[in-house]
C-alpha cells in the first residue's frame, strides 16, 4: 500500500501547480510527495490552454506562448474598445509546456513518486489520514494513503445553487492563407456571433502572429451544444466576419467551466481536500481559475513545507462572490443583455481595475466603482430578489477541463 505524506490526486492545473511548489527546494520540513494520475486515455485531460494576467517576470514566463498588453472588445456592430492593460499581461499558457517545467523539477526531487490509476474513491482512512481506492492497468484493486490528500479532479456534479450557467467553448488553433490578425492585440470578447436566445456568445481570438491564432466560440448557457454547432460558428466567424479564408486547422481544444453561485467545499474529510475548480477556484462570473489556483496551492504548499497543518483559504472574498452571484442571476433572466453589459464595463472602467476587478484581486473601492458601472435598476432588482430564492440541485453536466483559467 503506497504512502506519502501527501497525496495528489489528478496531473491538471491544480494537481501539478501543488506537486510544483511542494517539490521546490528548501523546504523546513522534507516531505514526500505522491502525485495519482489517470491512465492514459479519456479519463486524461487532453491538451488545452489557461490564460491569465499578471505582471512581467512570472515564474511561469519561460513556458508562456504569447502574451498581449493591448486588449480589445468589440460590440456587435463591430465597433472596438481597445484597453492597455499596463502594468499587466494577458498570458497564455499550453499544458504541455507547464507540464514540461512541472516535471523537470518533480523528475529530480527527493520523496516524489508518480502512481497511474483509474480512481473510484477518495476518502479518509479509518485509521487516520485519506486513502485514494482505484485499479491499475491490469485491473487490480490500489490503495494509496497518505497524511493528506488533495483531490484535483473536476467536480462531478455541480452544488446546489441559486443560478448556474455554463460556459462551454471549442478553440481552433488556425494558420492562414494571408496576414489576419494583430499580434500585438487580443480579442477577449467578440460580440459579432449571433446571440443565442437565452444567454450571451462570442469569439475570443489570440493571435500568436499575423497568420496564426487561436480562435475560440463561447456561449454561457445553460447547457452545452451539440459538437457541430462550435464548428459552425468557428467557421461563420473566420470566413465571414475575420475574412480568414483559407484556414488550417492544426489543433482543437474543447472545456465546459461552470459559473454558478453554488458552493464549492475547500475540504471533503478530516484529511482530505479539494482544490482547483472542486476547491472553489473558479471565478463564477466569467470562469477564470489559472491564478486563483496559484493563489490557493502557494498557500498550502506554505503550510505544509513549513511543518503546519494546511490552510485552504477562500479563492475569493465573500463580497466579490455576492457581485458574482448577481451577475449572474441578472443574465440568466435576461435583465441586462450581456453583449451590452460586458462592452460598457470595457469602455467604461480603466482596463488594469476592471482586470483585477475579473481576477477577485480588487480592493473594495475598486469593486464599488465597477459595480456602479452596471444597469443599476436591473442589478439593485436582482439584489432585493435573491435572498428569497432558494438552492436548488441542477443536474450533472461533464467538466472535461479548464480553459485557464484554467
Amino acid at each position: 500500500m503506497p504512502y506519502a505524506d501527501v497525496v495528489i490526486v489528478g496531473a491538471g492545473a491544480a494537481g501539478l501547480s501543488l506537486a510544483y511548489r511542494l517539490c521546490a527546494p528548501g523546504a523546513r520540513v522534507p516531505l514526500s510527495v505522491l502525485l495519482v494520475d489517470a491512465p492514459p486515455g479519456p479519463l486524461r485531460p487532453p491538451p488545452r490552454t489557461w490564460c491569465f494576467w499578471e505582471p512581467p517576470g512570472g515564474e511561469f514566463d519561460a513556458v508562456v506562448s504569447a502574451s498581449w498588453q493591448r486588449l480589445r472588445v468589440r460590440a456587435a456592430d463591430g465597433s472596438a474598445t481597445v484597453a492597455v492593460a499596463s502594468p499587466l499581461r494577458y498570458k497564455m499558457l499550453r499544458s504541455d509546456a507547464f507540464t514540461a517545467l512541472v516535471d523537470r523539477r518533480l523528475d529530480s526531487a527527493e520523496g516524489f513518486g508518480r502512481v497511474e490509476l483509474t480512481v473510484r474513491a477518495v476518502r479518509d482512512a479509518a485509521g487516520g489520514g485519506g486513502e485514494v481506492v482505484g485499479e491499475d492497468a491490469r485491473g487490480r484493486r490500489t490503495v494509496v494513503t497518505g497524511r493528506y490528500v488533495f483531490d484535483s479532479r473536476p467536480p462531478g456534479r455541480m452544488p446546489a445553487a441559486r443560478t448556474t450557467l455554463l460556459q462551454h467553448f471549442t478553440g481552433w488553433f488556425v494558420r492562414t492563407g494571408r496576414p489576419v490578425f494583430e499580434p500585438d492585440t487580443a480579442d477577449l470578447m467578440d460580440f459579432r456571433t449571433p446571440q443565442p436566445r437565452h444567454g450571451l456568445s462570442f469569439a475570443y481570438v489570440l493571435p500568436l502572429d499575423a497568420r496564426s491564432a487561436l480562435v475560440e466560440y463561447t456561449e454561457f448557457s445553460r447547457t452545452p451544444l451539440e459538437p457541430g454547432a462550435y464548428a459552425r460558428a468557428l467557421d461563420h466567424h473566420l470566413r465571414e466576419v475575420l475574412g480568414a479564408s483559407p484556414y488550417r486547422v492544426s489543433a482543437t481544444e474543447h472545456g465546459v467551466i461552470p459559473m454558478t453561485d453554488g458552493r464549492f467545499p475547500s475540504r471533503a474529510g478530516r484529511s482530505v481536500f479539494r482544490v482547483g475548480t472542486a476547491g472553489g477556484a473558479t471565478r463564477p462570473s466569467t470562469g477564470y481559475t489559472f491564478s486563483a489556483v496559484q493563489r490557493q496551492t502557494r498557500s498550502l504548499a506554505a503550510a505544509l513545507r513549513a511543518g503546519e497543518p494546511p490552510r485552504t483559504p477562500p479563492a475569493y472574498r465573500a463580497r466579490s462572490l455576492a457581485m458574482d452571484a448577481v451577475m449572474l442571476r441578472a443574465l440568466d433572466t435576461g435583465r441586462v443583455n450581456g453583449a451590452a453589459f460586458f462592452t460598457g464595463l470595457f469602455r467604461s472602467v480603466p482596463p488594469a481595475r476592471l482586470l483585477r476587478f475579473l481576477d477577485g484581486s480588487a480592493p473594495l473601492g475598486e469593486e464599488l466603482l465597477v459595480g456602479l458601472r452596471t444597469p443599476v435598476v436591473p442589478m439593485l432588482r436582482t439584489v432585493a430578489e435573491l435572498p428569497f430564492r432558494a438552492r436548488r440541485s441542477v443536474p450533472a453536466h461533464p467538466v472535461p477541463h479548464l480553459h485557464d483559467e484554467e
